[in-house]
């Protein structure tokens, strides 16, 4: 029986001993690329039975170049890379990895959220540059009582709003998707985008990246928000316009802003984030921790293996494929 191949598109790990250690062993080749492009991914995987896939595009014209591929597994929980319905017409899987950085993520979100609070960034590097002095930063507010609002209320803002409770915030959601009877067991009140914009002294972002969410906070948002707020985005950097986020500092129409992801990434030295100093930034890293990456790695490969060996994979996108039961059920 000949070897089933696994095209890796990309990837930012130093090797892929993890993913090797689980597919070697059921006959399973795992080949490794870095593309860029459209055209590369086509080039590298035309022929694969799989692709695990982190950043590269993953498009219609892509898919309709696979002549063996059953599965796309990809790093991460959002799949903006790939072209969903064009997969789904393929019947090839797509399968995430929903619950490997929850804590992760949430944690990175509550710490931004004591960052711009405290501004602990801002007395940092004053007291560096020998000013010590509590005005620097003044006004600060206490924490208790104010709102966080969450955009976007899956399992990780479930968790964001958790953890928010212990330090007295009150918690708005919005999110069009989500029962009413989850936010009041979690005692979260779930309203509209514009009131939430309106009563947030902080707006976290957890909502993923799609045609409805892109931009979903630009310039009409930032002028109903609070002069105080603070805007933090743990999600997908597209959410925010971020000439809008911009203009709105350099106005003064919120207090500043968190940002671990951006629509363009890594940042560009000349970015005017850089040059703000109520701009927090960190480079993606919300879902690290050493125990998360190993979780995601052997959750992707585990995926493959499930589909190559016939069965349904623990973590479906396209549930229809899993209606059509063409695969066992483990």
């Amino acid at each position: 029986m000949s070897r089933f191949k696994v095209m890796v598109t990309d990837y930012e790990y130093k090797d892929l001993l993890i993913e090797e250690e689980i597919l070697n062993q059921f006959n399973i080749e795992l080949i490794a690329c870095q593309c860029h492009t459209e055209d590369d991914v086509i080039d590298a995987c035309r022929n694969a039975d799989a692709i695990i896939n982190q950043y590269a595009p993953i498009t219609k014209k892509v898919i309709q170049s696979l002549t063996n591929c059953k599965i796309i597994a990809r790093y991460g929980i959002g799949v903006n890379t790939i072209d969903i319905d064009a997969a789904t017409k393929s019947h090839i899987i797509i399968s995430n990895v929903p619950d490997y950085c929850i804590d992760e993520v949430s944690n990175h979100a509550i710490s931004l959220l004591l960052s711009l609070a405290r501004k602990i960034p801002f007395y940092n590097q004053k007291v560096k540059n020998q000013k010590w002095d509590y005005k620097e930063g003044a006004p600060l507010f206490r924490l208790k009582n104010q709102t966080l609002g969450l955009v976007g209320f899956g399992r990780i803002p479930q968790l964001v709003a958790k953890k928010a409770k212990a330090f007295g915030l009150n918690i708005l959601a919005y999110d069009p998707y989500v029962d009413e009877t989850i936010a009041q067991e979690r005692q979260v009140r779930l309203v509209d985008l514009n009131t939430l914009c309106r009563q947030s002294d902080f707006i976290s972002l957890h909502a993923p990246l799609t045609n409805q969410t892109k931009d979903m906070i630009g310039e009409a948002e930032f002028s109903i928000m609070k002069k105080q707020s603070y805007l933090i985005n743990t999600a997908r950097g597209p959410l925010i316009n971020e000439s809008a986020l911009i203009q709105a500092i350099k106005e003064k129409k919120i207090a500043g802003a968190a940002l671990d992801v951006l629509s363009s990434e890594p940042i560009s030295p000349d970015h005017p984030f850089l040059q703000l100093e109520n701009v927090i930034l960190t480079p993606h890293v919300a879902w690290y921790s050493e125990e998360s990456e190993i979780d995601l790695r052997k959750k992707v490969a585990q995926s493959i293996m499930d589909v190559l060996h016939g069965y349904y994979p623990n973590y479906i996108v396209n549930r229809e494929l899993y209606q059509k039961r063409f695969l066992k059920v483990k």
